[in-house]
């Protein structure tokens, strides 16, 4: 028989890893609850002219997306971003503005795998839609920077640019095009000869070559116009005043095309630094419109997380769980009162678990320490007893009905 493994860029995810994966997940639905947000829930697949719509001349689009033709002759495309298919579906749907949304997904890009990097990986995202009030762009960053203090990363930094809109940005471009054709030669294969389809990406590559060039390339911090410059200067002063520190890069423009005005990306510095990302996003105020509906501004991000969890290992903070259970019920007498109590504890908000297969009392004590449980209730024929398993306590006796209270009082005391 074949040896089946989890493709290449994949992987499984077990307990208790996969708890953290749910505790950050929680903490994240959380937070975003209490701002307004309400989870939307998305295909894993789209009609692949949605995610065209994120930039033809980008990597994601010419060489990452899985992309194929399904049983009814409909070209199809796995996933690779979030914002794109909640746009499609606020098009769609048309719901009030400003439409304020959550999301926790999958997503797939064909890759070269690395350390937090899968071909098929997980974000959490939000997005606004109906609202061009830089103080949205400063309350959605404001978000991702609390999620990251939550869990305890304190290694975290900000960098921020504008990219201006449809306004200002054609001379930019036209600048940009003019200072790389100078410096044509010194630029990397890739872009060598793609300078004119979109400069922008030259600002994005990591290649020493093309990051050399660009550092004196003109910025477009300094080209805004009197739109985005007003907008650019509201979301700096209100990020100030919250007390979230942020770094302007200039050469931040992300790997999407969409993006207009706000664009932001966090770096964790406890990472390697060529692959430290750990979340960005900002405005698409184009997007909903070149999907079909009527113009309406948008901002968002989407944070990766394995390489959240990645940053958490980086800085020790945020583990797995200790325990999945609270209480182990052992039971040597058949399996009835087993069945019976965890069912009772369970019912009763305390997490419980119990050995199956009637194993011998020493095999099931071997099973509630594997747990992590904090307490033991044992089931015997001499009568029931209650201990501690963290201190190793003595056993004492208790009684069958006060079983739920008795570990409700014990959990308590010991938080």
């Amino acid at each position: 028989m074949p040896e089946y493994r989890a493709p290449v860029g994949t992987r499984d995810v077990l307990p208790p890893e996969s708890a953290r994966w749910a505790g950050l997940v929680a903490r994240f639905a959380t937070q975003v609850g209490r701002a307004g947000y309400g989870l939307v829930v998305s295909p894993m697949f789209e009609d692949v002219e949605v995610f065209g719509r994120v930039g033809e001349t980008t990597d994601v689009v010419r060489k990452e997306m899985y992309d194929f033709e399904d049983k009814g002759g409909r070209r199809i495309a796995l996933r690779p971003e979030g914002t794109a298919s909640l746009v499609r579906a606020f098009v769609q749907h048309r719901p009030p503005t400003p439409f304020k949304a959550w999301y926790a997904a999958p997503s797939f890009r064909y890759e070269r795998p690395q350390a937090g990097r899968y071909r098929q990986h997980h974000q959490l995202g939000v997005e606004v839609l109906g609202s061009e009030d830089a103080d949205i762009d400063v309350e959605v960053i404001a978000l991702a920077d609390g999620l990251f203090r939550e869990i305890g990363l304190t290694q975290v930094d900000l960098h921020l640019n504008s990219l201006g809109d449809d306004r200002c940005r054609p001379a930019y471009r036209e600048a940009l095009i003019e200072w790389f054709t100078a410096r044509r030669g010194d630029l990397c294969d890739e872009h060598r000869e793609r300078i004119a389809e979109n400069p922008l990406r030259i600002l994005d590559c990591k290649r020493p070559e093309c990051r050399a060039v660009s550092e004196g390339a003109p910025r477009m911090v300094d080209m805004l116009c009197e739109d985005c410059a007003p907008h650019f200067a509201r979301v700096r002063a209100g990020l100030d005043a919250l007390g979230i520190a942020y770094t302007v890069d200039p050469r931040l423009v992300r790997g999407l095309d969409y993006y207009t005005r706000t664009t932001f990306e966090f770096a964790a510095a406890a990472l390697e630094s060529s692959q430290n990302g750990i979340g960005g996003g900002g405005r698409y105020d184009g997007l909903a419109e070149a999907l079909g509906g009527d113009p309406t501004p948008g901002i968002g991000f989407g944070l990766g997380v394995e390489r959240i969890l990645l940053a958490c290992d980086a800085e020790g903070v945020f583990g797995a769980p200790d325990a999945a259970v609270d209480v182990f019920v052992i039971d040597t007498t058949g399996g009835d009162a087993a069945l019976a109590i965890t069912h009772e504890l369970r019912a009763a908000g305390v997490a419980a678990d119990r050995a199956f297969d009637n194993r011998s009392w020493k095999a099931q004590l071997k099973a509630a320490q594997r747990a992590g449980a904090a307490l033991a209730i044992s089931v015997e024929a001499e009568g029931i007893t209650i201990r501690t398993l963290r201190e190793k306590g003595q056993a004492e006796p208790v009684d069958r009905a006060d079983i739920v209270e008795h570990v409700r009082k014990r959990l308590a005391a010991a938080d």
